[in-house]
């Protein structure tokens, strides 16, 4: 599963100069143990958990596989000081490691030194284990879902306040926030396109395009010009966040497809975390907001260091790219077959988008509106209000991931539809301690909704997964529209969000009905099992 590239055989391969260089910029961990004859045999067997090592002879083990660009374990035994005790051996184990997260490395030095140390997979590591190139392309593409959660994030958090500068009401938001879903046109051009030119190529060019058009929101003269630049900016970011999920699903190990969802959704959130970070600057001034839509400009040359270490996805080199199919030619009946069956899977997916995102959308979009407007709150406390109430959902993301890998995607997706849908619409309609709890409560159990986030990549071919994935995105932002739509104009009806809420909160019901009714349980499959077209590619 390294790759076809010899950077990257390079990069694990312990005989190389590449590998030496690598050393040199390794974190080392010593252990010294005492050991009898039993304890001794058991450090002298090769490791097979974080990592899986290869034994070169004289008490030295080199990566053989595992999420390291470099890793060397060294044994040097010797008697102990104390002649007292002739049975047991002083041991010092050595290990130069260097793990492949790139700018994520330090967030996990602490828990990599632990891991390295002990002879067991550590709880938070993947269900299947990944090697070099696999936790590379994961950690590169969650730097770009950061960037891409903020700007996803910002016309949300904003929109109150440009509206305040613009003297515009909830309807001409609603109206705002429903005509930016129209750059699902523009997504569904960059996905086409990246079905037929590369994953890599499109997602770095439209990750750029994406910061550059929304920097022009700062320079809105009015709320239709701000709406008119994230219509392009939003389809571009969308695009943007389709790609990255086909991308992670074409590189990651069959037991590791929801975790390296459950990871970049964490990334995503982050990003969204930084624009409720900045937010505050918006009390500074009645402009002041406009300075939010020129954060991203920051982030260029971070997006061209990883679009010059990213390399093409595997699964789209070896079906699309220059290696040959290694299924053959299909006859006119087999391919009827596979298009009714994605055409079936399609319609799931997209249906249930729809439903999803009738009620998702809105409760986030008119979050802000509903705190600063109903409950009175500053930019500060919507700021404190969202940071506390949405940070803990981290855990239900990270651990949503994981369940949806071991124990399969549907019975988690429901619980999250079910469970969140109950208690968002309650805070909707409380006030105090309560609103806090069931706006926290409903956010930490629809984390568990990142198990329906998998889906898309698994049920296509990788010649038609990325058009695929962008068709039922447009079904979810037609749900987005509806959903923002109605809950703007309900409100401004009742004077008040929580009917309006109640009303679409039908919606994610009747998705966990059909999740758990006609979904397929895809866990642990492989892609190739689920497409059979497609060329089947060793782990």
């Amino acid at each position: 599963m390294v790759g076809a590239s010899g950077d990257w055989r390079a990069a694990i391969n312990t005989s190389t100069p590449r590998a030496h260089q690598v050393a040199a910029r390794s974190s080392k961990s010593t252990t010294v143990h005492e050991v009898d004859d039993t304890g001794l045999a058991e450090l002298r067997a090769a490791r097979d958990d974080l990592v899986q090592e290869e034994h070169q002879g004289s008490d030295r083990f080199t990566l053989a596989h595992g999420p390291f660009t470099y890793w060397e374990r060294t044994l040097r035994v010797g008697p102990m000081a104390d002649d007292t005790r002739p049975e047991l051996h002083r041991v010092v184990e050595t290990i130069d490691y260097r793990a492949a997260v790139g700018v994520w490395r330090p967030l996990f030095a602490w828990p990599l030194r632990r891991a390295v140390k002990r002879r067991r997979t550590p709880w938070w590591a993947p269900p299947d284990r990944l090697d070099a190139r696999a936790a590379t392309v994961l950690s590169l593409l969650a730097c770009i879902q950061v960037v891409d959660g903020y700007l996803g994030t910002v016309i949300s958090q904003t929109i109150t306040f440009a509206a305040d500068e613009f003297d515009r009401g909830d309807t001409a938001q609603g109206v705002t926030l429903a005509t930016v879903r129209l750059g699902i046109i523009v997504a569904l051009a960059v996905v086409a396109l990246a079905d037929r030119r590369g994953r890599r190529r499109l997602l770095m060019a439209t990750a750029l395009l994406a910061v550059a058009v929304t920097a022009l929101g700062a320079l809105s003269p009015g709320l239709w010009f701000l709406g008119g630049t994230q219509l392009v900016g939003r389809g571009l970011t969308t695009g943007m966040g389709i790609l990255i999920g086909v991308f992670a699903a074409e590189e990651l190990p069959r037991g590791s497809r929801a975790y390296g969802v459950s990871v970049l959704a964490l990334s995503a959130a982050l990003g969204a975390g930084m624009a409720v970070w900045v937010l505050p600057v918006a009390d500074i001034d009645l402009r002041a907001w406009r300075s939010l839509y020129l954060v991203p400009l920051l982030a260029v040359p971070g997006l061209v260091a990883v679009g010059r270490r990213l390399p093409e996805s595997r699964r789209f080199t070896a079906n699309i790219g220059d290696a040959p199919s290694s299924t053959g030619p299909e006859d006119d009946s087999d391919h009827d077959v596979r298009r009714r069956i994605e055409g079936r899977r399609l319609l799931l997916l997209a249906v249930a988008a729809f439903l999803l995102l009738v009620f998702a959308a809105p409760a986030s979009q008119f979050q802000n509106d509903f705190l600063k407007d109903h409950r009175g709150f500053s930019a500060s406390g919507i700021s404190l209000f969202t940071l506390l109430t949405t940070t803990p959902a981290g855990i239900g993301v990270f651990l949503a991931g994981r369940a949806a890998d071991t124990r399969g995607r549907r019975g988690v997706a429901a619980l999250g539809l079910l469970g969140g849908t109950a208690f968002v619409v309650a805070g909707y309609h409380a006030t105090g301690a309560l609103m806090w709890g069931s706006t926290l409560a409903g956010s930490i159990l629809g984390s568990l909704t990142v198990a329906l986030g998998v889906y898309g990549p698994e049920l296509f071919s990788t010649r038609n997964r990325a058009r695929a994935n962008g068709l039922v995105v447009t079904l979810g932002v037609a749900g987005s529209a509806t959903g923002l739509l109605l809950v703007g104009m309900l409100s401004d009806r009742f004077g008040s969000y929580g009917p309006a809420f109640t009303v679409v909160a039908i919606g994610p019901v009747l998705a966990a009905v059909l999740v758990l009714g006609w979904f397929p349980e895809t866990a642990r499959v492989e892609l190739e099992t689920l497409n059979p077209s497609d060329a089947n590619l060793s782990e």
